[in-house]
């Protein structure tokens, strides 16, 4: 993995059962899989599509509920784990190393949503995250209750920067994030003031209502969508696995159902 610092180079899936939730990622987006024997915590296994590794499902330990995680890429995992704790940020894993795979720290923002840091072992460049290439992420989304705070403590750790804001009426403005002047995805409030802030995350898929269709046969529920982007080429789906893990799904839609 290429370590571009402040830049996604990895995504995993914490859930109950890594095994039986296969056949609803290959259906959706494409992948197949690799088990990871060797892996810490249990069972592991890796995501892949036309041959590149985007993502890991790796079997939860205490977590009751099934969620996406992010990993960001820093030079130096022990200096970034101790700046979140200067920030007011959480380090709730110190840094560990896995042989063959490198060095990472589970940590939370100051208001409460978890992350990883990482270090690659290899510098490689990391393709999980490449906008608009279907089976991979292609948006990051910060759903806050402070969206200062958080622009501030990102920024200061990883080098983010504010790009513009979309006023989203009451829900407030939809801030993008910029690195090296590359958008790598957004910050917004929550729409629940008592919930936990958290990611979410965006993956591409060849065409939008297939893919939600595919959702639907594979046992997942499609929550809200197809809405179309304002960049007018793409639309988004708000879906949940069988599993109880929330993310959403982005993709252009044929023009004889867009119009």
């Amino acid at each position: 993995m290429q370590n571009t610092q402040g830049m996604p180079i990895w995504y995993e899936l914490m859930t109950k059962d890594p095994g039986a939730v296969q056949d609803f990622y290959h259906r959706v987006m494409g992948w197949t899989f690799e088990p990871m024997p060797d892996a810490p915590g249990g069972d592991y296994h890796v995501a892949s599509i036309d041959g590149t590794s985007v993502a890991g499902l790796m079997q939860m330990q205490d977590s009751p509920q099934a969620m996406w995680f992010v990993y960001l890429g820093v030079q130096d995992v022990d200096a970034s784990a101790a700046k979140v704790q200067a920030l007011g940020g959480r380090v709730e894993q110190a840094p560990t190393d896995i042989p063959g795979v490198g060095r990472f720290a589970f940590c939370a923002d100051p208001q409460g949503a978890y992350f990883y840091l990482m270090r690659g072992d290899s510098d490689q460049r990391s393709e999980a995250f490449a906008t608009a290439t279907p089976g991979h992420c292609s948006w990051n989304e910060l759903i806050t209750s402070d969206q200062r705070a958080a622009l501030s403590f990102y920024g200061q750790l990883l080098g983010w920067e504010k790009g513009d804001a979309m006023p989203m009426g009451e829900a407030g403005d939809y801030t993008f994030l910029m690195l090296d002047g590359q958008m790598i995805g957004a910050v917004m409030d929550s729409p629940d003031p008592d919930a936990a802030p958290y990611w979410n995350f965006a993956f591409q898929v060849p065409e939008i209502d297939a893919a939600a269709e595919a959702v639907r046969a594979a046992g997942g529920v499609v929550r809200m969508g197809p809405t179309d982007l304002p960049d007018g080429q793409m639309w988004l789906v708000q879906i949940t696995d069988p599993q109880g893990a929330e993310l959403m799904l982005t993709g252009p839609r044929k023009a004889s159902q867009s119009s």
